[in-house]
């Protein structure tokens, strides 16, 4: 699958609408691989951030209540 193998075409076959139809679910199949690690990495900076308000929280409930 090099640069070469698209000017010579040995599937002449395989129907183009079939290959298209590959393609997109390949890309599909990328975008929601892609998606789901934005959302876990998005998900573990939310996670992290909401502990820090919380410890500071309590700090300030610590702090403040005294």
């Amino acid at each position: 699958a090099g640069a070469g193998a698209r000017k010579e075409r040995p599937k002449v076959r395989d129907p183009p609408a079939r290959l298209e139809k590959a393609r997109q679910r390949s890309a599909q199949q990328e975008l929601k691989q892609r998606q789901r690690a934005e959302i876990y990495a998005l998900n573990r900076v939310m996670t992290e951030l909401e502990q820090q308000q919380f410890d500071s929280f309590c700090k300030q409930m610590q702090g403040g209540g005294e």
